[in-house]
């Protein structure tokens, strides 16, 4: 009969903690393919920023093209959709205990979160695009909200578990 080492709770932390990151990107990314509208015109007003402060000095970054708003719009989906596929990948291999590559492939998904909420909400949506201005259509606080779960689960999913880790395939 052969034994499994107990699972280390950090082990469990990161495959829990891994599993839900996967889950609501996952649910992001259904509810955006099922009801397309609404995220689209959050995207459309971010992008056109017809509900910003309307400076002069910064309205040349508007992109009022509703083709090229709808194409950003299908890549965010596209990219949250992967990046659901993979962090579900990399979920189910904490599970399995295969802990080198859980960890890469949680790595890997995790990653595409921050980028997508830090770089692309945050930073663009938010700076370049100016969404901090708009009452209305500021989605900053639900995107720092995923970036810093998603690096908390990041660093939890990086601690050392021990000897166990060096055990897997």
């Amino acid at each position: 009969m052969s034994s499994t080492p107990p699972r280390p709770s950090l082990h469990l932390a990161a495959a829990l903690l891994t599993a839900t990151a996967a889950l609501y990107i996952a649910l992001v990314a259904f509810g955006n393919i099922t009801d397309f509208g609404t995220n689209q015109q959050f995207v459309r007003h971010v992008l056109a920023m017809d509900t910003t402060f309307k400076d002069d000095d910064l309205m040349w970054r508007a992109v009022t093209s509703k083709g090229l708003q709808d194409a950003a719009y299908v890549a965010i989906i596209v990219w949250e959709t992967l990046a659901a596929l993979v962090l579900i990948y990399g979920s189910w291999l904490w599970f399995r205990r295969e802990d080198r590559r859980a960890r890469r492939f949680a790595t890997y998904g995790l990653l595409m979160l921050m980028l997508l909420f830090g770089a692309g909400f945050i930073a663009i949506g938010g700076e370049w695009f100016a969404m901090w201005q708009s009452g209305d259509w500021n989605g900053l606080d639900a995107a720092t909200r995923v970036f810093l779960l998603s690096g908390v689960v990041l660093i939890v999913n990086h601690l050392p578990f021990g000897s166990a880790q060096q055990t897997d395939a």
